[in-house]
């Protein structure tokens, strides 16, 4: 299977000549690409290394040197497999693109894009990298409507390292690097994207997977509030955190993994080895390790009041909700179902794990599962892809039941519950679902988790007149909000009003090639309310 990252938003190539920036002291020396200009690998923040390692990240504040070469992008933080920038811990970096010529005191709009990232069956906080995402063809779209952008794209650290876990990273409170890494670049943006013409009072962050679920749990206290106008979401989920002490087993094993630290192993005093062990063998456990990223072994963590996520999103009435943009694709859980899928078993073994361990009695969570099965019935016409009868496509038909289930347990309920409290807020929501099979790159003929990105970007995989088309619309509804807080700028293609999602209309705005518009949001209606209204049973 081809990675989630595929998208061929491939690096910057071709000719250029060099241009520069002033940011304090400091020449940064970007490329002119003809009609945008790039400036990569930034640093916003200290080489996280030595004691900064496993700690929260530290703002840089001045380059110390008099020129800068920016004119790639930086290595990705460490993981397997390596993109094809290469990895480093000295990662924490950000990359800007721009219009041509435009002035420092330009005051555009800004757009900030954390990705995501998913790799066969791997989830989120695991790989991923800015080097992956070509902004150019967006930043062009930008300038082409007359309403020109930059666009920003940073990294954060991953695995291990970005998200420890276990009772000792509990007892020290170091928990959720990666997304202090976030935060911390968006406090670099605010006090320096105006060097590159940007408007630090106009920023809209934006992400997919991991990233949009990083946006979301920062609506959970209101600290973005401070970096942020607006926020854009592709495929957001908000369920299943736990507390570090869960996931003591798997820290456990990758520090026996890394050859300096294995001696401390099943201690609660294995942070200064692995501070001071060399990247090789930190690099060397993640591969030794890898198949615990499976079940989102190292990820966002409950770190309790004052943290960033102080307790399961459920429970917590949202404090930074901002304007927002956001939706889901159509067969989210395809990507997710290994297509070995054969029985209800691995279905309810598959639940039972994502709730373990669980905080209802064993008859409340068995009654839960079977309620489950009972919703997500083993009928094919039923299950996801949606809309394909009962074509199973040579596998078993529990592959199109958990991939309906795994859909709409993280994604599908997720987006609208998030809808559901930001409007209640009286806070603008524009939702949508992207549907479009032109997008389709699967056997099983879905429009998978990720499938929206090339259209974002402008980079498509599968070139159609529609989807062309699409695309253009696509980008025009973006922009306009990143410009306006609002997609219906009536600037560049025509395209549908899309109305707003409050309490009184709930609506989806179904983007397809055939077909866009205006849809009512109550697809499985029965299925999601159920996934919503026990919290608890599902550890939400």
């Amino acid at each position: 299977m081809l990675t989630v990252l595929i998208l061929t938003l491939s690096l910057l190539v071709g000719a250029y000549s060099a241009l520069s920036v002033q940011v304090g002291n400091t020449n940064v020396i970007g490329r002119d690409i003809g009609e945008i200009e790039f400036f990569g690998g930034i640093p916003f923040a200290e080489p996280p290394l030595g004691e900064l390692r496993l700690n929260f990240p530290v703002l840089n504040s001045t380059f110390n040197t008099k020129t800068f070469n920016a004119q790639n992008f930086g290595p990705s933080c460490l993981q397997t497999p390596a993109p094809p920038t290469g990895v480093s811990e000295d990662c924490l970096t950000l990359n800007v693109f721009r219009p041509s010529g435009i002035a420092s005191e330009a005051n555009l709009p800004v757009l900030v894009w954390i990705y995501g990232g998913i790799l066969m069956h791997m989830l989120h906080f695991a790989v991923g990298g800015s080097s992956f995402y070509n902004a150019t063809e967006l930043v062009k779209r930008s300038v082409s409507r007359g309403t020109p952008i930059l666009f920003v794209s940073i990294n954060y650290r991953l695995g291990p390292l970005g998200f420890p876990q276990g009772i000792e990273a509990g007892q020290l409170k170091i928990l959720n690097l990666g997304y202090h890494d976030q935060l911390t670049a968006l406090q670099w943006i605010q006090e320096n994207i105006g060097h590159f013409g940007g408007d630090k009072t106009k920023v809209i962050i934006s992400g997919e997977s991991a990233g949009a679920a990083s946006i979301a749990t920062f609506f959970l206290e209101s600290r973005i509030k401070a970096f942020a106008r607006g926020a854009i979401m592709e495929s957001a989920a908000l369920v299943n955190i736990f507390g570090p002490e869960r996931n003591e087993a798997n820290w456990q094993q990758y520090v026996a993994a890394v050859p300096e630290c294995a001696s401390f192993a099943g201690t609660n005093d294995t942070f200064a080895c692995l501070r001071a062990a060399s990247t090789v063998s930190l690099e060397q456990a993640i591969v030794a390790t890898r198949i615990n990223f499976q079940n989102i072994s190292f990820a966002p963590a409950i770190d309790g009041p004052g943290g960033i996520v102080p307790a399961r999103p459920s429970q917590i009435k949202p404090q930074g909700s901002l304007p927002t943009l956001f939706g889901t694709n159509l067969d989210e859980g395809t990507l997710f179902t290994p297509q070995a899928i054969d029985s209800a078993v691995e279905i309810k073994d598959m639940l039972s794990a994502l709730v373990s361990p669980p905080i209802v009695s064993p008859e409340k969570l068995a009654a839960t599962i079977a309620r489950v099965l009972e919703l997500y019935p083993d009928a094919p016409a039923l299950g996801s892809p949606f809309g394909t009868g009962n074509a199973t496509f040579g596998l078993s038909s529990e592959y199109k039941r958990q991939a309906a289930f795994y859909g709409d347990f993280v994604y599908q309920s997720s987006r609208r519950t998030l809808s559901h409290q930001i409007s209640a807020q009286g806070i603008p929501v524009f939702a949508y679902l992207f549907t479009d099979h032109d997008a389709v790159t699967t056997i099983c003929n879905a429009v998978p988790h990720t499938s929206e990105i090339p259209y974002v970007f402008g980079r498509l995989m599968n070139v159609t007149p529609r989807a062309s088309a699409l695309s253009t619309i696509m980008q025009d509804y973006w922009i306009s909000f990143v410009d306006t807080l609002d997609p219906n700028d009536h600037r560049g293609s025509e395209r549908p009003e899309w109305a707003r999602y409050t309490p009184n209309n709930q609506v989806v705005l179904e983007l397809n090639g055939q077909r866009t518009a205006l849809v009512p949001d109550n697809y499985r209606a029965q299925q999601v309310a159920f996934l919503q209204d026990n919290s608890d049973a599902l550890h939400r």
